[in-house]
């Protein structure tokens, strides 16, 4: 059974009185899976014990503007609310919002790469300039001081030989399959771990669209069976009664990114579990009691099968238990990947800078 702790909300100065309550709205729409009945039901609650709204701006009135501003609307029954296309953006810019806040606030998690070429961020390295160079990689002050030591301060001027130019880190097009685990565990004990993956989904999918739309990136849910889903459907993303079928998860994945045409492909999963199931024809193999040695292999095998595809796996674990980190351990190996045992604070952390590190290379 999950549980919330709420306290008293400390609004911003100078925010209006919708902006004020559409904040909290997301946050509630997120733990709910994009349920609009569910989370404003949550607001009333919220309103009586925090007075959330005022004397001239009640609940009704903030209602009325989300459904005037194109936030919500009524289903075709017209018995429930459901939000919107313009939600579902604003709900994934908000992510990333909140996913690039935490980063600024930390400096943990930050890879640097030692390929360099043609990017966006610059590195501390010079070069003379070459016949091709963009003109606003020149470096200004090096290139006038080179003038200086070279022609002297009498007969100054400024030749091609003089200019320096800044190198920066490639960027290279990537293809990603981002896979989230929604086996029941990840409800379990109290804990609400989806909300959270959900969160880094909505955001990484807002960033690759908008900054990296050259990009390309498939997300994966994945339980007793695996199936894709589109980006504007991961606000609804729920737990189910799943076990862990991390193979149904990879087979879709390598099926998915062979069709890419990307040279730079990867696997990025979100999990917090050990594989217990497998599909073996029509039927299921299930084992929720330790690691069953059938599903270990399997597993392992898929891991092998990514490394001799050349497609790096980087598992974002979210459970600390001893004989899980063991397992991750050994299947990182097996794929010669990388593996993040991350608290659910800052998953969003290490996902973003992992795929920002990703991009710097060269492409084969």
């Amino acid at each position: 059974m999950l549980f919330w702790k709420f306290s008293d909300y400390q609004a911003p100065e100078g925010i209006s009185n919708f902006d004020r309550l559409m904040d909290i709205l997301k946050q509630l729409l997120m733990y709910t899976s994009g349920d609009m009945s569910e989370a404003l039901s949550w607001m009333n609650e919220l309103d009586r014990e925090h007075q959330l709204t005022t004397d001239d701006y009640g609940m009704a009135d903030f209602i009325n503007e989300l459904i005037e501003k194109g936030y919500m609307k009524q289903d075709r029954s017209n018995a429930n609310l459901e939000i919107t296309a313009k939600m579902e953006m604003d709900l994934r810019r908000s992510a990333l919002d909140e996913i690039f806040d935490q980063l600024k606030k930390s400096s943990q998690g930050k890879h640097n790469s030692k390929i360099i070429g043609r990017g966006e961020e610059w590195t501390s390295d010079l070069r003379p300039y070459k016949f091709g160079d963009r003109l606003d990689q020149i470096d200004v002050s090096e290139s006038l001081r080179q003038a200086q030591i070279n022609h002297g301060i009498d007969e100054w001027r400024l030749t091609e030989e003089d200019l320096s130019v800044r190198e920066t880190y490639h960027q290279s097009n990537m293809s990603t399959a981002l896979l989230i685990d929604l086996s029941h565990s990840m409800i379990l004990y109290g804990e609400d771990r989806i909300t959270p993956a959900k969160k880094v989904a909505m955001a990484l999918s807002e960033l690759i669209t908008t900054r990296y739309p050259k990009d390309t990136l498939d997300i994966i849910a994945f339980g007793n069976d695996a199936w894709k889903i589109e980006i504007k459907d991961l606000p609804y993303l729920k737990v189910g009664p799943y076990h862990t079928n991390t193979v149904a998860g990879l087979d879709l994945a390598i099926e998915t990114l062979r069709k890419r045409k990307n040279n730079n492909k990867q696997i990025m999963m979100i999990t917090d579990g050990k594989p217990s199931c497998l599909k073996i024809g029509k039927k299921y193999y299930k084992n929720s009691f330790g690691l069953d040695r059938k599903i270990l292999n399997r597993t392992l095998a898929k891991a092998v099968k990514c490394r001799k595809l050349n497609i790096p796996i980087t598992t974002f674990m979210i459970a600390r238990d001893p004989y899980l980190v063991q397992f991750v351990d050994q299947f990182t190996r097996a794929n010669n990947g990388r593996a993040f045992y991350s608290s659910l604070e800052n998953l969003g952390e290490f996902l973003f800078m992992d795929y920002k590190n990703n991009k710097r290379k060269r492409k084969r």
